[in-house]
């Protein structure tokens, strides 16, 4: 798909608020979470306030109907204010999201390529569930699994 990125704003965060709902991965055979939940100060984290020191991220838009379509961010999360892809105080989060009916198209891909072509961070990491497919992409992207708890790995990009 032919899609325009460019790099998030302040003015992105309503877009961000859903591209966090679509990045909790819910596997096809279990009901769709409230929306409600990435309210909950553990999700929340990873959007509120957008725009601060060391916030960094691309916006996809199609670029026949300039709809966006797909987000990838990092936050540094620390202190009290972990994620759950937390590794140090150094290392930002990625998070990334693509409207359901944009999926499989290749713009995660071209999301992922632009970032890590514009951002020069020593390390980066996220959390996954296992068993989402996207595992697969952020393996193309030098990602590598360096814990497992429960259902959910972190993986770090060095």
């Amino acid at each position: 798909m032919d899609c325009t990125i460019r790099p998030l704003t302040k003015e992105d965060e309503p877009f961000l608020w859903e591209m966090l709902y679509q990045a909790l991965y819910i596997p096809e055979e279990q009901p769709a979470l409230p929306r409600e939940v990435i309210h909950l100060p553990e999700l929340a984290r990873y959007v509120q306030n957008w725009g601060l020191e060391g916030d960094c991220g691309f916006l996809a838009s199609d670029t026949a109907t300039s709809q966006p379509v797909g987000a990838v961010w990092l936050r540094l999360l620390m202190g009290e204010n972990k994620g759950y892809g937390y590794i140090d105080d150094n290392t930002p989060e990625l998070s990334i999201a693509i409207l359901p009916k944009y999926r499989s198209q290749g713009i995660g891909t071209q999301l992922l390529a632009h970032l890590f072509s514009s951002k020069e961070s020593p390390s980066v990491s996220l959390s996954v569930s296992v068993g989402n497919p996207a595992v697969r992409l952020y393996e193309r992207f030098g990602f590598a699994v360096i814990s497992k708890s429960g259902g959910s790995m972190t993986m770090k990009r060095d």
